[in-house]
This record gives structure tokens, C-alpha cells and sequence, in this order.
């Protein structure tokens, strides 16, 4: 009988000499204990059934996972008796439902119709003004074209006296006189009498205010010198009128002195403004030492004509 042959026990047979009784079976799995990497890498034999691993029953609701094993992932979580809620977390908000708008609301959108509407004409009312000024200044520093030809006076009316543009900042010369604006009212008394008051140093008072003020005022630093500037490019030296802007220049002062007399309560108890006169004290700045050139500084006075007051800007109804 051959050596090779089925069930052969011989040296070269199929069991060996050490294993005649031993089935091949029982030899392969005593192999594979020894070996487990060539368990894990053997392939099943033809015609055998392979084990499907195990797998865990899912657990019903409202029972807690064995010890030991991995939550089944259609459990629901278990809470214990008597603990809280945890948080829910920001970074994982609630989703939203299909078609609903997550976005936050504008504050205009959050408004009822009626002030949407309100707000909207305000602000379209804001932008036009705003291009409107723009325009007119933009006309009145252009160089001269054929809207300024046509339309100057209506740029003129829109610009002075308050927005008036120049150039003096860049001017070679700069101012070297101390120009004070002075004023004196008549007053009619509560009686019925007239008196004339005391001549108000209007600039001084001015100066007082801006003196050791790290934020000085606008209108205190500006509003009276450029009056008297625009008054002064409007009039001649006998006060008369030499423009068509004359007769503003002496309205914009005048109001402009009634509210600082009214400030200052020059009328007294019961009293009312009747008439206002103006002066103007101009003194040059002393040359400085090192300089040869003299100057005089004896004060030069500017006296104005007597302005009747109207009765709406005597008592106080100009602001």
C-alpha cells in the first residue's frame, strides 16, 4: 500500500508517525491555538458554514446598558432618578422645521407698517438734504460754469451766512489785530422809561468762555468774529450797504447781539430791548521783540448806526 495514500500512518503519511490517530480535523484546530495570527488569516474550508458574530439584542426602553457593553445606538438614554436635565448646548441648536426663516429680524422689519413707513420717509427726507448741501457747496467753490450763471443767487441764499467757505487758513498774512465786538442796548423799562445800558464786551466774555477749555464751543470761538467779518465785506467804512447781502449781514449780527444781551439780562426785570448799537474795538498785535518794525497799539473804534429791534427777537422769540 502506498505511503501517501488516504490513512496512512507511515513516516510520510498523511497523519505522520506521531499523529496516526488524530484526525485532521483536531490537528488543524490545536495549530491554530498555538498560531492565532494564522487563525485569523485562515480562510474557512470549502463547504463550511462561517459563524456570524454575535450580535446584542437592543435593549427596551427605560432600561440602563449591561456593564460592560456599548449603548445600543437605538437605545434611548436613561436618566436617574432625581438628577437634572443636561444642558442644552449652543453649538447645537434645535433644527429648524423645513421652510421656517432662521435669520434674526432687522430692527426697521421688527417695527409695525405704519412706522416702517415713517422711518423710511425720514430717512429718504435725510439723504435728499444731505445731496442737496452737498450740491450747493460743490457750486459754490467750483469755478464759474453755467449753473453758478444761472442759479447763484439761490447757491448764494443756501450758503451764507452759516456754511460760508474760504481759504483763510492757507492765507500768507494772518490776522494781527485783536478785533473785540462791543454792544450797548436802550431799554424800556417796566415804568415806561428809557434807559441806555453800559457797553458789553461781547468777544471779551467769548474769550473768558474758551480761556483753560480743552473743548471750546464752536459758536464761542466763531460765531461773532465771522458775523462782523461778513458785515464788514458787505459795507463800506460809512456802514453802507454795498451788495445785495447787506441787509442780511445787519440782520444776522443783530440777532446775534440780542441773544448775547438777553444772556447777559442787560434789559433788567420787566425791561425790554428797544435799540441795539454796535462798535468794534481793533488793536494791532505789539511786534515782537527781535523785530524792528513799529506798530501802534492805541485801540481804533468802529461805531455802527443805532437797529431798532423787532418785538419778536425783544422778547426772546429768536433762538
Amino acid at each position: 500500500m502506498d505511503a501517501y495514500e488516504r490513512g496512512s500512518t507511515g513516516p510520510g503519511g498523511r497523519y505522520g508517525p506521531d499523529r496516526a490517530d488524530e484526525p485532521r480535523g483536531t490537528q488543524g484546530a490545536a495549530e491554530a491555538a498555538a498560531d492565532p495570527a494564522a487563525e485569523r488569516d485562515a480562510e474557512p474550508a470549502e463547504g463550511a458554514s462561517v459563524p456570524s458574530p454575535r450580535s446584542e439584542p437592543a435593549p427596551r426602553p427605560g432600561t440602563a446598558p449591561r456593564p460592560g457593553t456599548a449603548p445600543h445606538p437605538e437605545a434611548a438614554p436613561v436618566a436617574e432618578p432625581g438628577s437634572l436635565p443636561a444642558p442644552r448646548s449652543e453649538a447645537s441648536p434645535e433644527r429648524a422645521a423645513p421652510g421656517q426663516d432662521t435669520a434674526a429680524p432687522s430692527a426697521l422689519a421688527a417695527l409695525p407698517l405704519p412706522y416702517q413707513i415713517g422711518a423710511a420717509l425720514a430717512l429718504a427726507v435725510v439723504a435728499v438734504a444731505a445731496c442737496v448741501h452737498l450740491g450747493m457747496v460743490f457750486l459754490y467753490v467750483a469755478p464759474s460754469n453755467t449753473v453758478t450763471k444761472q442759479h447763484g443767487k439761490a447757491v448764494d441764499e443756501w450758503i451764507y451766512p452759516e456754511f460760508e467757505q474760504n481759504w483763510k487758513l492757507f492765507a500768507p498774512n494772518p490776522l494781527q489785530q485783536n478785533v473785540g465786538v462791543q454792544a450797548r442796548a436802550e431799554i424800556r423799562t417796566a415804568d415806561g422809561g428809557y434807559r441806555t445800558t453800559n457797553w458789553f464786551d461781547l468777544s471779551a466774555e467769548d474769550g473768558r468762555a474758551i480761556d483753560g477749555n480743552p473743548l471750546p464751543s464752536h459758536t464761542q470761538q466763531n460765531e461773532l468774529r465771522r458775523a462782523f467779518d461778513f458785515y464788514s465785506s458787505t459795507h463800506d467804512g460809512e456802514n453802507r450797504s454795498t451788495g445785495l447781502r447787506g441787509a442780511l449781514a445787519e440782520q444776522y449780527l443783530r440777532r446775534i447781539v440780542v441773544l448775547r444781551l438777553g444772556r447777559d439780562d442787560a434789559a433788567g426785570r420787566g425791561g425790554v430791548l428797544q435799540r441795539v448799537q454796535i462798535r468794534v474795538r481793533t488793536t494791532n498785535v505789539p511786534s515782537p521783540e527781535w523785530s524792528e518794525e513799529n506798530v501802534s497799539t492805541s485801540p481804533e473804534y468802529r461805531l455802527l448806526p443805532w437797529w431798532t429791534v423787532p418785538d419778536g427777537e425783544a422778547r426772546g422769540g429768536v433762538r
